[in-house]
């Protein structure tokens, strides 16, 4: 990263980030070729370490699990709170933002329960809502995927004082 003032590192905010943002940019390499498409995801993060763990779902096939049969290992990106700002000369207009980047490897989820847990995780993280029923049969006709995250880092561009948005 080359704009630590813009890193955030504490815990809570970074948290509070992944809650808000709705979407992930996910980055796959598909023959050498890059392949990107946009999701809903759920997320965990401990809170000793910080180590973070996305959870994502779709369809049963398609590209996207094909990709990713051949190659787990993944980028992603996310930002929530984005706001253009103008400025006085060209070069002071701008974006304020949040916004998370990492990357990771992908795991399929076989087992019925770490499954329902992973939709579980992601209504969560998308309603900020807890309790919804999921069973075997629902789960069965998702594909449910787990991104270890190897490393990520956080973002937090402010709308500067005294500039008004766009």
């Amino acid at each position: 990263m080359t704009r630590r003032e813009l890193e955030v590192t504490d815990q809570n905010e970074i948290k509070r980030i992944l809650g808000t943002c709705k979407y992930l940019h996910l980055a796959l390499v598909d023959e050498g070729k890059p392949y990107v498409v946009t999701l809903n995801y759920g997320y965990r993060m401990d809170t000793e370490d910080g180590h973070l763990v996305l959870y994502l779902h779709g369809a049963t096939k398609g590209r996207k699990l094909d990709v990713i049969t051949k190659n787990p290992e993944c980028s992603f990106t996310m930002e929530c709170n984005v706001q253009p700002f103008a400025g006085k000369v060209a070069c002071q207009y701008g974006m304020s933002y949040e916004s998370v980047i990492g990357s990771g490897h992908i795991t399929m989820l076989e087992d019925p329960r770490e499954r329902m847990d992973a939709l579980q995780c992601i209504m969560k993280t998308q309603t900020g809502r807890d309790g919804f029923a999921f069973d075997e049969r629902m789960v069965s006709i998702v594909s449910v995927m787990r991104v270890d995250v190897a490393k990520y880092t956080v973002k937090k561009r402010p709308l500067p004082e005294g500039l008004k948005t766009k």
